[in-house]
């Protein structure tokens, strides 16, 4: 039986463009303010402040095979100290151009499911985009009757 988990990453009532604002170093605001206003176009979607410094887009329900279950956003991104880290949530590294698409992104590094990106200037936002669109359409597939 699953153990009872109670989420530290919840939708808050902070505004985004308040988390932003808040961004000390000049380069990380205009990096989120530029990934803010890409996340709103590319998915149609109102922001919302995760935590204390991530920003989401959608919301989906997930269970694991373990049990686990929660909530959280579709695609987000959150602007950290050293860089931005971009939220894919999809399952679209099974996907067979995935390692040609970052390859084409630009500069970055990649964790599971994080994106690190220190230079949003040098990043193809046209790949960035498709990354983001396929990143959303998966969970949308995955979730259909839990994915908003």
């Amino acid at each position: 039986m699953a153990t009872k988990h109670t989420a530290k990453t919840v939708p808050t009532a902070i505004a985004p463009e308040t988390l932003i604002s808040s961004v000390e170093n000049p380069k990380r605001r205009r990096d989120a303010e530029y990934l803010l206003a890409l996340f709103r176009e590319l998915t149609g979607m109102e922001p919302r402040v995760w935590g204390s410094s991530m920003i989401g887009f959608g919301q989906y329900h997930y269970r694991y095979d373990s049990g686990h279950e929660g909530d959280t956003f579709l695609v987000g991104f959150a602007p950290r100290k050293a860089e931005s880290v971009v939220y894919l949530m999809g399952y679209i590294s099974d996907q067979p151009d995935y390692a040609a698409l970052l390859e084409r992104l630009g500069p970055h590094r990649m964790g599971k499911s994080c994106l690190y990106i220190r230079d949003v200037e040098k990043i193809d936002a046209d790949v960035l985009g498709e990354l983001v669109r396929r990143s959303v359409a998966d969970l949308k597939t995955r979730y259909p009757d839990h994915a908003i």
